[in-house]
């Protein structure tokens, strides 16, 4: 087996329950033969468009040659540093892939000017920048090439020598990308961004970084006859009806959140990608499934939220079975987990009855963000200022207390009985990378699970379950005021202006939807995350 899964409790109950009907159903095989009908007339036709995935090892292989030789071509004239302007399913893939094989890729998906400029700052002479996106529209991808494009030129360099391009065939980016003269690798079109690690969006940057993507193919081909076949020991049929399936323990209802714990495995980082991909794929009309990237002491562990199922990422399932009783356990290659937790998640939208392939509530941010940088509207008073923290609020009752810490425990006091909160920082993660600490003081003080998104980032993943799933959720936005400042070329906005309007145009969204939304604008961040930890203490 290249991928092993252990159940006990109610977990094992869950699987019990929902495996038999899934064997019998020929839902492994149906998923494996490219059936679109798998989740009901009304996702057909996007079922149709949206299934490459289940091909893309065969897909991708004849790319490892290219990509190998294209990181030859470029070595040989002294670039062997790799920058990667993606967002979502177009950069937290080869996030996992490039920090599990130990190699160096400078993920840009952000807007923050800082982080923009460190990347810019890192030694362009040495530097390729790879630009990646499906539609070629995203405006953060957009951005970054504007600015290494001009920044290459100021230097001398011309810009095709150093930029590649990933996108379907046939994208806005794809012709403009050829007509500049750029590499460009095309992807399948027929599988959606958070489904496409190993595709060409997964491949490129992690072999250009110096990767090996041929053994993560053979990883992930090793799994393919295991989740192909309906039988109860196909671990993509267990793992989704665990995490899909399993109840509270007084079986009143689904345990919804799903707590994701890094413990001993050899990959680095699989929790942010497994939580793209279940968030954005399974929260929609109400329902869904909310992952939890937890630490092995986070205080969920402590407390034990009813509500919430613990996924236990380690080396050796069997061995730590006795000391974790009630969890999940999974191991296994990282090919092998791609290839699983895809075929698991498609399988928990049929379970849960919703289509796991659009993302319906996506957009909403991003045409609110888009309006605010048309209108230009002057920033909203805050409904009060303490130490430096500048304070706003989607209702002004949330405010009535004058004190930060009196507004994060009237956010907290908000939430419903299954509720959790949403930490969002909208800054620059290189300068203030502890601001991720608070998330385990925020689920400390507020008593429930507690996630942590950087933004804009987390827009392109966990944005589609804030909105579309169970109206539970309460948000709590940290952004910052600095005078740092980049340009983007031809376009009437800067980079600083970008990132306000994005995290502006997701409250406002929020706040629409009737979710309770606590921005703190931090006008000296180097000083002020102390004073935050101690308000949310």
């Amino acid at each position: 087996m290249t991928f092993s899964i252990r159940v006990s409790g109610d977990a094992e109950k869950a699987v019990a329950t929902h495996l038999p009907a899934l064997i019998q159903e020929y839902v492994a095989s149906s998923i494996t033969n490219l059936d679109p009908t798998l989740w009901g007339p009304e996702a057909e036709e996007e079922a149709s468009k949206r299934l490459g995935w289940v091909q893309a090892v065969s897909v991708s292989r004849p790319l490892v040659a290219e990509i190998v030789a294209l990181r030859a071509e470029l070595g040989a004239k002294g670039v062997d540093r790799f920058v990667l302007g993606g967002m979502g399913g177009s950069s937290l893939a080869p996030e996992v892939i490039t920090q599990t094989a130990g190699v160096e890729l400078t993920i840009l998906d952000s807007t923050s000017p800082g982080q923009v400029l460190a990347a810019l700052d890192g030694g362009l002479e040495r530097t390729a920048l790879i630009v990646s996106s499906k539609s070629g529209s995203t405006v953060e991808t957009d951005s970054q090439r504007r600015a290494f494009e001009a920044a290459f030129r100021d230097v001398g360099i011309d810009p095709a020598e150093r930029i590649i391009v990933v996108t379907d065939p046939g994208s806005p980016l794809d012709e403009s990308a050829r007509a500049a003269g750029y590499r460009v690798f095309n992807a399948d079109p027929t599988v959606g961004g958070r489904y496409s690690a190993l595709t060409a969006f997964g491949l490129v940057p992690s072999g250009l970084a110096g990767a090996d993507i041929a053994e993560l193919l053979d990883e992930a081909e090793a799994s393919l006859l295991e989740v192909a076949i309906d039988a109860p020991e196909n671990p993509a049929l267990a793992l989704a009806a665990a995490i899909a399936g399993t109840q509270t323990p007084d079986g009143s209802a689904r345990r919804d959140k799903l707590g994701l714990i890094t413990d001993g495995t050899h990959i680095v980082g699989l929790p942010d990608w497994i939580e793209q991909l279940i968030a954005e794929s399974t929260g929609k009309q109400g329902t869904g499934i909310l992952p939890v990237v937890l630490l092995p002491v986070s205080p969920e562990l402590d407390t034990k939220p009813a509500d919430l199922q613990i996924v236990r990422l380690v080396d050796d399932a069997e061995e730590v079975e006795r000391r974790h009783h009630g969890e999940i356990l999974v191991s296994g290659s990282l090919g092998a987990q791609f290839v699983v937790w895809e075929y698991a998640t498609a399988i928990a939208g049929r379970l849960l009855g919703i289509n796991p392939f659009d993302q319906p509530d996506v957009e909403s941010a991003k045409v609110a963000a888009r309006g605010l940088l048309d209108a230009r509207p002057a920033p909203t008073a805050p409904a009060f200022v303490e130490a430096g923290v500048e304070v706003r609020v989607s209702d002004p009752a949330l405010a009535a207390s004058g004190t930060v810490q009196g507004v994060l425990d009237a956010l907290w006091a908000a939430l419903p009985a299954d509720g959790y909160v949403s930490i969002q920082a909208y800054v620059n993660r290189l300068e203030i990378p502890q601001l991720q600490g608070l998330r385990e003081m925020v689920a400390a003080d507020s008593g429930r699970p507690t996630t942590f998104g950087w933004g804009p980032r987390f827009l392109h993943s966990t944005g589609q379950y804030h909105k579309g799933g169970p109206a539970q959720g309460v948000f709590l936005q940290i952004t910052e005021r600095t005078e740092l400042d980049v340009e983007i070329p031809e376009r009437p906005f800067t980079f600083g202006q970008l990132i306000e309007a994005q995290a502006a145009g997701d409250a406002a969204v929020l706040a629409d939807h009737g979710r309770p939304v606590v921005t703190l604008t931090l006008t000296d961040p180097q000083t002020e995350v102390l004073a935050l930890f101690e308000a949310a203490q």
